[in-house]
C-alpha cells in the first residue's frame, strides 16, 4: 500500500498542476475569493455523486466527531485559510511561481509531524532543505528581475511571494491535521467534510469583506468563469484532494508531501503548451532543483 499511496500522491501533484492553471486565470477575472467559494461548491457536488456511487453515501454522516473535529480543522486551514494565501499569489506572481514555494511544504510538513506525531527526522535530511531553498531563490529571482521592469508590478510581486510562502505553512498544517483526522476512514467522505466546513469558511469570508454581491450573484453569471472554476475543481478539491488524503493515509507525511511537492516541475510545461508562456531556463533550473531537493529531504 506504501508504493500505491506514492502514487496518488504523485497524481496529487499532477490534478495540482492541471487546476492551477485553470485557477489563476479565473482568479485574475473574478477574484481569489469567488473562484475559492465556487470551487469548493463544485467539489461537493462531485463528492456527494462519487460517495453514493461507491459507499451508498451522499454525506458522511458514518463519521466519528473525533474525524469530524480534525478534518474540519483541516479545512479550514488547508482550504479557506491556505488557499487564501495561494489564490492571491496567483493574482501577484502566476500560478508558476507561485507552485514553486510549495516545494517547501514538505520542510513544513516533517517539522509538524515531528512536533505532533512523533516522526523523526534524520539530520541529513537538511541536505535536501538547502537544496529546496536554493531553488526557490532561483525561481524567484529572476522573476524579481522581470518584475523590475515595472516599478508598479514589484510590490505586488513582494506581496505575492509573501502569500504563496504563507499558503505552504498552512497547507502543511493541513496535510497533519487531515493524516490525524482520516485515520482509516474514506478518504473520499474525508474530503467531503473538509469540502463542506471550506463552504462556509469562504461564505463568511465574502460577507465580512463585502464580497457578497461577487461571489453570489456577479460570479455565477460569467458562464466562461464558471466553466473554468468547474473544471479546475474537478482537478483541485475534488480528485487532487481525495489522492492527497489518500497517500497521506497509506504512506508517510513526509513522502507523500514531497512527491506532491512535484506541482513546480509538472506546470512548467503545461504552462509552455496550454499557455504559451515563456519561461526562462533558470526558472526551470530553480523548479526542477527545489523538487530534488524536497525529494533529497525525505530520502537520504
Amino acid at each position: 500500500m506504501d508504493k500505491l499511496g506514492a502514487l496518488a500522491a504523485f497524481g496529487t501533484a499532477s490534478c495540482w498542476a492541471i487546476s492551477a492553471l485553470f485557477f489563476e486565470s479565473t482568479s485574475k477575472r473574478l477574484g481569489a475569493l469567488t473562484v475559492n467559494f465556487w470551487k469548493v461548491i463544485f467539489a461537493f457536488a462531485f463528492l456527494a455523486i462519487t460517495g453514493t456511487i461507491t459507499r451508498g453515501m451522499p454525506f458522511p454522516i458514518d463519521a466519528s466527531p473525533r474525524t469530524w473535529l480534525f478534518l474540519s480543522l483541516s479545512g479550514l486551514v488547508g482550504f479557506v485559510i491556505s488557499d487564501f494565501f495561494l489564490f492571491n499569489a496567483y493574482v501577484y506572481i502566476g500560478a508558476r511561481t507561485a507552485v514553486v514555494f510549495q516545494a517547501i511544504t514538505p520542510f513544513f510538513t516533517a517539522l509538524f509531524a515531528y512536533i505532533f506525531l512523533g516522526e523523526r527526522m534524520d539530520p541529513a535530511r537538511l541536505v535536501g532543505m538547502v537544496i529546496v531553498v536554493c531553488g526557490i531563490l532561483m525561481v524567484v529571482i529572476t522573476r524579481q528581475k522581470k518584475d523590475k521592469a515595472s516599478r508598479d508590478s514589484l510590490p505586488h510581486a513582494r506581496k505575492g511571494y509573501l502569500y504563496a510562502f504563507l499558503s505552504t505553512i498552512f497547507q502543511a498544517g493541513g496535510l497533519i491535521l487531515s493524516k490525524v483526522g482520516l485515520g482509516d476512514y474514506s478518504a473520499v467522505s474525508g474530503t467531503q467534510i473538509r469540502v463542506f466546513i471550506a463552504i462556509f469558511g469562504f461564505a463568511i469570508q465574502a460577507l465580512v469583506t463585502g464580497q457578497a454581491g461577487q461571489v453570489f450573484v456577479a460570479a455565477p453569471k460569467d458562464k466562461k468563469g464558471m466553466r473554468s472554476i468547474g473544471i479546475g475543481a474537478i482537478f483541485g478539491p475534488f480528485l487532487g484532494v481525495v489522492f492527497s488524503l489518500f497517500a497521506m493515509q497509506h504512506t508517510q507525511a513526509g513522502t507523500a508531501s514531497t512527491l506532491m511537492a512535484l506541482t513546480p516541475v509538472l506546470i512548467i510545461p503545461l504552462s509552455v503548451l496550454v499557455l504559451k508562456q515563456k519561461v526562462d531556463r533558470l526558472e526551470i533550473i530553480g523548479a526542477v532543483v527545489a523538487v530534488c531537493g524536497a525529494a533529497l529531504f525525505f530520502m537520504l
